[in-house]
């Protein structure tokens, strides 16, 4: 390694250029580098979600849950799977094997979900999510102004939404809480009955008129023409001017037996910020945008954007990526210089010289910028890991320029020619600085050959401070020597006999005064030292068990997400009474900047949001100069008071993945399942470290069952499909068609009079049924006849009587075919491997995530199997959690959800 000085020499003003060269294009490549929070890292996760309207938990499970697992249970690369199944919808998890090709994987399972339609109910409707780290929103807006939600959305979608999506690296802005438009077909019975035309009929003519069907293709001269029949609604009125044909031959238009009308659907869920109904819009960037970036260009547009909405139009920033990020890199670039600094000033200190100093702190930034340019080759992006790397690295890679620079000094001190001490200076200590440099090097490299998430996590620092360290040894050996050489100075021989004391030997240092004689005494007493040195290294061992472990830490952001759970059933208006109560009491707090609040909602967006039908998400933004930790301390003493609001939760909303300790427990059936559920959930309760315990198992949800009497149906001549669409038909509108207009679909809906309230006006619902009356037996003669004759009068009443065995139209009592009752069934019914689970979370109240898991875990290996519970073998779990496997029920170990 010696010869580089060697070349370095020979060659100065090439090194000279170089230097320069990389200073400039250093800081060039610094300017373009991404900032991000962390690496972009890879989620091997996919989520079938199904919608089947109207259908109990119960049988979600077996008829499109149950199904669907099976289907995906070959899907290459499966490790584990999950599902929830709630009223009208199914969420099916997959865990996919790390690295995974995740569109692949989404096409895989669409496939084998399409191999099992024929066993799937009829109505339903399923999408094969799949998603990425950039996926997750870098700035959340909440707009507001003075008109209605729909007004306010087309305005929003025709200048808002334009205007964002101009900006560089923004990938898609997607508006929420915007009502949805509808074509509603409000039908009169009278005026139906009076035509003769049935509500089927009516469904069936909308439904057809607006589908343009393929007509095949029509020659005409030298072309191929495609004929397409008929032609999409464009408006309502061209719902309402669908014709139909009456049994006695007559022409009924729509709107002659029924009001066509456009209108915004009921709202299902409900969105405010700081008390004011918004809308909410987020943006996500391309895998190559600048978070940061992307977060100025949009917050300068604001102001203008707001002009533009007018009416009073605010626009408030929920949630933002960017500042954090900003904070965190200039704080971790403050300490880096504030290291540097520190560094000049140690080894000016032990070098007592001005120039020697100098030309050793040049190292620190060509070395750190050469590592830049290295990052920006391989893609990397400035984040709290990479800096973290850089801002390590500052302290080892002056180690050796100063070993270099030192002995170049010592030779010069002898009294040696400039370029003969450089030579010979890097020359001896050459082997020792790339010995030592490739041993540090070979202690973080091998991170980044780490696989799954975590090797992902960490490669861009392994492969930042092995980048850092490498250019400080190639500083070292070509850069330093050729410095020295220019800057420091020949001494003369006098002035080096000037530095020996009597006896001819260079004069000791006070420095070296002090070390020397402790240098002796180890040496003397080799024993002693080893001893000495294993028992401090015994201590150090000793003090591991006491450092607090986590997956990223505190980070300091000042965003936190509180969620309210609500009694299941309960109506919109009554939960957000509710929801009005924890939103006053969060804006109550002192430090509390922005509260976001959704109500109700579900839907596949759920599953990212956290929301649901029953649930409040509150998500807090606080002020950045106060103290986090206090003030989700505040939050939580403000809501724990409150009563007759279900249960509320508070969490730090990290930036990835969420806070909680999740410990999932599995049984046979649903009673085990919940007494092992209960008795975790109470275990865990006042545990040290825990700011709350959380568990999946909820309330039974009130709900109604029509139990179909076969044979009273049959002799009404009613069927099962026929009381199933009445019902439905009754209680809400149905989607027959859709209208068109300016890019925007409406869903056209037919009502047949007022949904009826309560079991007795379900009870008298009328059912359409049809009956075959038998006709009347005539009495014939006994004594026998010769070749009669058929008369006219004969021949009129064989007519009359095919006429009456003709089936005739008519209505029937539903509740006098059917069983109509109340129940309570589950709220939802989860599954995990296959058998039913609940999760039990623990939210740590401090940073040492790594002490409330092992509190957790023994807290969960005390817990007795329930009682009365048959022996059970033990299975495998996944190799995230340790499965203790108790008498008929299995509870795994826990697992932080934050590192999933």
């Amino acid at each position: 390694m010696g010869r580089l000085a060697g070349l370095s020499m020979r060659n100065r003003a090439l090194i000279a250029l170089i230097t320069v060269f990389v200073l400039l294009f250093g800081v060039i490549s610094t300017g373009r580098l991404r900032q991000e929070l962390i690496p972009r890292i890879s989620v091997p996760v996919a989520v079938v979600y199904v919608s089947y309207p109207g259908a109990s938990p119960a049988v979600v499970e077996q008829r499109v849950t149950i199904p669907i697992e099976q289907a995906v249970a070959s899907l290459q690369g499966l490790e584990s799977s999950s599902s929830v199944s709630a009223a009208g919808s199914s969420t099916v998890t997959l865990q996919m094997r790390y690295g995974s090709n995740m569109s692949s994987v989404q096409q895989d399972a669409k496939a084998a979900i399409s191999r099992v339609e024929g066993v799937l109910p009829d109505g339903i409707t399923t999408q094969v999510l799949t998603g990425s780290i950039d996926d997750v929103p870098v700035l959340q807006l909440a707009v507001a102004d003075d008109t209605s939600a729909g007004q306010l959305a087309e305005r929003v979608r025709t200048l808002v939404v334009p205007e964002i999506e101009k900006v560089d690296g923004v990938r898609t802005v997607s508006v929420a809480g915007a009502p949805i438009p509808q074509v509603l077909v409000a039908v009169d019975d009278a005026r139906l009955s009076d035509k003769g035309v049935t509500v089927a009929q009516l469904q069936q003519a909308i439904g057809s008129a607006g589908a343009p069907a393929a007509g095949g293709a029509l020659r005409s001269g030298d072309q191929e023409l495609t004929v397409t029949v008929g032609e999409r609604y464009t408006a309502a009125a061209d719902v309402a001017a669908v014709t139909m044909t009456s049994p006695t031959g007559a022409a009924v238009r729509v709107d002659d037996v029924a009001r066509v009308s456009e209108r915004e659907a009921p709202a299902t869920s409900l969105a405010r910020t700081n008390g004011r109904e918004s809308l909410a819009l987020s943006v996500t960037k391309t895998p190559d945008g600048n978070s940061v970036a992307i977060s100025g260009q949009i917050r300068d547009k604001l102001a203008g954007l707001d002009a533009a909405l007018g009416h009073g139009a605010h626009t408030t920033v929920v949630f933002d990526q960017a500042p954090f990020i900003s904070d965190s890199i200039h704080n971790l670039l403050v300490e880096g210089g504030l290291g540097l600094l520190m560094a000049v000033v140690v080894i000016l200190l032990f070098l007592a010289s001005l120039r020697p100093t100098l030309v050793t702190a040049v190292s620190i930034p060509v070395s750190v910028l050469m590592a830049l340019i290295g990052m920006g080759t391989a893609g990397y992006s400035l984040n709290m890991l990479t800096l973290g790397a850089l801002t390590m690295a500052i302290g080892r890679v002056v180690d050796d320029s100063i070993v270099v620079i030192e002995n170049i000094q010592r030779h010069l001190g002898e009294g040696q020619r400039r370029q003969e001490a450089v030579l010979t200076g890097v020359r001896e200590v050459a082997t020792a600085i790339t010995a030592s440099t490739l041993t540090t090097v070979a202690v973080f490299l091998p991170l980044a050959l780490v696989g799954g998430q975590v090797g992902e996590l960490f490669r861009p620092f392994a492969i930042t401070s092995s980048l850092a360290l490498l250019s400080s040894l190639v500083v070292a050996l070509t850069i330093v020597p050729v410095l020295a050489y220019w800057f420091l100075p020949e001494r003369s021989r006098s002035h080096v006999t000037a530095l020996d004391d009597a006896t001819g030997r260079p004069r000791r240092t006070p420095m070296q005064r002090v070390y020397l004689p402790s240098l002796t005494a180890a040496v003397r007493h080799p024993w002693l030292t080893v001893v000495v040195a294993v028992v401090l290294l015994g201590l150090s061992g000793a003090l591991v068990p006491r450092l607090q472990t986590n997956f990223l830490g505190d980070t300091g952001q000042n965003t936190l997400t509180v969620t309210q759970k609500f009694r299941p059933a309960l109506s919109l208006a009554e939960q957000d009474r509710q929801a009005r109560s924890v939103e006053e009491a969060l804006r109550s707090v002192a430090g509390v900047a922005t509260v976001q609040t959704t109500i109700g909602g579900g839907g596949a967006e759920s599953m990212f949001t956290g929301g649901g039908a029953d649930k409040a998400i509150f998500s807090v933004t606080t002020d950045p100069g106060a103290d986090q930790v206090a003030v989700q301390q505040q939050v939580r003493d403000a809501v724990k008071p409150l009563t007759g609001v279900g249960e509320v939760a508070v969490a730090a909303q990290a930036g990835y993945g969420t806070s909680t300790i999740d410990v999932t427990v599995t049984a046979p059936d649903t009673d085990r399942l919940r007494s092992a559920t209960t008795a975790v959930h109470e275990a865990l309760t006042d545990l040290e470290g825990s700011a709350g315990v959380t568990d999946t198992l909820t309330a039974d949800r009130p709900t109604v069952v029509v139990d179909l009497d076969r044979t009273k149906a049959a002799e009404k001549g009613v069927d099962e499909r026929t009381v199933s669409s009445s019902v439905k038909a009754a209680l809400a509108p149905q989607q027959v068609a859709q209208v068109e207009t300016d890019g925007v679909t409406k869903d056209v809906m037919i009502s047949v009079g007022d949904a009826p309230v309560g079991l007795d006006a379900l009870r008298d619902l009328k059912v359409p049924a049809t009956v075959v009356k038998a006709p009347a037996t005539p009495t014939t003669p006994t004594t026998p006849t010769v070749a009669p004759r058929t008369s006219a009068a004969q021949a009129a009443q064989a007519a009359q009587a095919a006429q009456a065995a003709k089936p005739q139209s008519t209505t029937v009592r539903l509740g006098d075919i059917a069983d109509i009752r109340q129940t309570d069934v589950a709220t939802s019914i989860a599954r995990s491997q296959g058998r039913r689970s609940a999760t039990v979370s623990v939210t740590p109240a401090g940073s040492d995530l790594g002490a409330v898991t092992r509190a957790v875990s023994a807290k969960v290996a005390a817990v007795p199997a329930p009682a009365g519970s048959a022996s059970a073998s033990a299975e495998s779990a996944p190799t995230s959690r340790r499965p203790s496997v108790s008498s008929g029920w299995h509870c795994w170990s826990p697992s932080p959800s934050s590192t999933s």
